[in-house]
């Protein structure tokens, strides 16, 4: 297994949403190239900046995994998986 080393600056993503209160995917995969293309170190979506309290378990599930597509391996992702209930914060990270 390759050892990860989490170093330098990692974004706290916000999470896009259309005029209709949907996932904006377009928006988001805009938002993670230019945090790349301007040299960020990793990625965090669903985090505290994430709107992870109000996000849906499939639309948090899919940000992540929108996150790992978008980022394409070329800057880590930290996934942000806390919740106040210990199911769902287990549930979150198995996910990840």
């Amino acid at each position: 297994m390759k050892e990860l080393s989490f170093k330098g600056v990692h974004t706290a993503l916000i999470t896009p949403f259309t005029k209709k209160d949907n996932l904006d995917e377009e928006r988001l995969e805009q938002i993670i190239e230019m945090q790349i293309q301007s040299g960020i170190d990793g990625l965090v979506p669903c985090g505290t900046t994430g709107e992870s309290p109000t996000l849906s378990h499939d639309e948090h599930d899919r940000t992540i995994a929108l996150t790992v597509k978008f980022a394409n391996g070329r800057v880590p992702v930290i996934a942000g998986t806390g919740s106040n209930a210990t199911s769902e914060a287990i549930r979150l990270s198995r996910h990840a």
